[in-house]
């Protein structure tokens, strides 16, 4: 017979599995066309792979950079 404690975290496991697919079934964002910083256009492959991107590859690591506290050389 199964204790509760084993029965506690089948139902957890089920229920994280759960919120994991509905959260993978919905996009979360439009990704932008063009960088908000430099302006460029955005590849269609990088907005497709990345919903929600807003920069090029070029400015996303400048902007991880600063947020890290990192400067630009």
């Amino acid at each position: 017979m199964k204790d509760q404690i084993d029965r506690a975290n089948e139902l957890a496991e089920r229920e994280r599995e759960f919120a994991l697919a509905k959260r993978r079934a919905k996009p979360t964002a439009c990704s932008a066309t063009y960088c908000e910083d430099c302006g460029d256009v955005i590849p269609e492959l990088r907005r497709k792979h990345i919903l929600g991107c807003t920069r090029c590859v070029d400015c996303q690591r400048i902007a991880e950079q600063r947020q890290k506290g990192y400067r630009q050389c």
